[in-house]
């Protein structure tokens, strides 16, 4: 599988700002944080950047702009006074990961040597002290596409259509809410060893079953947390690794595939979602197996998503993910697959898969101090869930 374009990058650098709550820090303040400790961290300077990537661009939505996307290409741009060869920024494509596949496809074909990928949210200063609002609260007017079947049921919010793919889950295959538990609560165990997580005291089942309910079949702890932080990474040629001042990982291959229909109610599998096509592309680009990874950091805006990226990348059946983590004995750092090591989005916050990426990174470099998976060597990583998703085979081969 020479012709993978994607084997031809590495990632060489990494850096991510202070992440908290309620942090009322300025969105740029936190991405020249990440961007300055990531080219650092790659042995660079600013001026050695020339091409810049993130997601979603200027705004997921233009009005959730604050909390969601604070800073595009242009801003970053400017602030460094980088001269760009190459520059891309927006929310089409396979979820977060684009950023980080659009960066190595350009390095591949030479428009620009190294990239500096980024991912900026300032969610919990956006929200304040009041309630977390779903994504279509407070939209005035009349509304149309897809959102006008689904706002006069209640449907505000991710949540509410990722809970109907977890109850079908639940009704065809017996899945039970204990099952669905050991996400949060693996998740949990790991934040404990991670300096930087939002949530690091024990939580019980017990507390988790008795939380309350947000939408079922979900609960409190079935939902991420929304934090303020930025990630960052540089991404450069190939070659580049033997100079780089920290192991380099190299990106083995990439999963972009959408081959059902872009709506999160009208997949043909509810049970699946977007995750079975990238996932089996994935593997179409690969000579390695899922016998071959040696941790696992799945997206886990809902808990719910990271079950379904179980199956869909064959760790084990479809319909099989609740007896796979129960007990959580598999899925712990110890266990035989390692899943979310630094908390998850559950835990450590939300940073829109972002940190889940700079963990596989950490854990493959052998940088992850106290929570670190001996011998880490393979990592696959994916973002998104619904009807967009990305994944990626991570490796320290070089």
């Amino acid at each position: 599988m020479s012709g993978i374009l994607e084997r031809r990058a590495v990632i060489t650098g990494l850096g991510q700002s202070q992440v908290g709550r309620r942090l009322l820090r300025s969105g740029l303040d936190l991405t020249l944080e990440a961007a300055l400790a990531a080219i650092a961290d790659a042995g660079l300077e600013p001026e050695d950047i020339d091409g810049v990537s993130t997601y979603p661009g200027g705004a997921l939505h233009a009005r959730d702009a604050g909390r969601y996307a604070p800073v595009g290409v242009r801003e970053i741009q400017d602030a460094l006074r980088l001269e760009l060869s190459w520059h891309h920024g927006g929310a089409e494509g396979p979820a977060q990961l684009s950023a980080l596949v659009n960066a190595c496809l350009a390095v591949a074909a030479g428009l620009a040597r190294h990239v500096l990928v980024f991912r900026t949210l300032t969610e919990a200063s956006a929200q304040g002290e009041g309630p977390r609002r779903g994504h279509d609260e407070g939209l005035a007017g009349r509304v149309a596409g897809t959102r006008s079947w689904a706002l006069p049921f209640g449907a505000l919010s991710s949540a509410n259509l990722a809970a109907l793919s977890c109850q079908r889950h639940f009704e065809v295959y017996g899945t039970t809410r204990e099952q669905l538990a050991q996400i949060p609560l693996n998740g949990r165990r790991n934040a404990a060893q991670n300096p930087k997580a939002i949530f690091r005291e024990p939580l019980s089942l017990e507390q988790y079953l008795s939380a309350r309910l947000i939408s079922t079949p979900f609960g409190l702890y079935d939902c991420d947390v929304p934090v303020d932080g930025s990630t960052a990474l540089v991404v450069s040629p190939l070659e580049c690794a033997r100079d780089a001042p920290r192991p380099a990982v190299q990106v083995h291959a990439v999963g972009t595939a959408m081959r059902g229909r872009p709506s999160w109610e009208q997949w043909d599998d509810l049970t699946t979602m977007a995750a079975r096509d990238a996932a089996a592309h994935l593997w179409s680009r690969s000579d390695l197996g899922p016998g071959d990874v040696d941790l696992a950091q799945l997206y886990d805006g809902f808990s719910f998503l990271a079950l379904a990226w179980l199956e869909a990348l064959g760790f084990c059946a479809p319909g099989e993910s609740g007896p796979f983590v129960a007990g959580g004995k598999r899925i712990a750092r110890d266990g035989d697959l390692p899943l979310n090591t630094d908390g998850g989005q559950l835990s450590a916050g939300r940073l829109h898969g972002f940190g889940l990426l700079h963990e596989a990174c950490l854990q493959l470099r052998g940088d992850a101090g106290e929570r670190q998976v001996p011998g880490a060597r393979v990592a696959v990583v994916a973002n998104g869930g619904g009807p967009v998703a990305g994944c990626a085979l991570l490796t320290r081969e070089v």
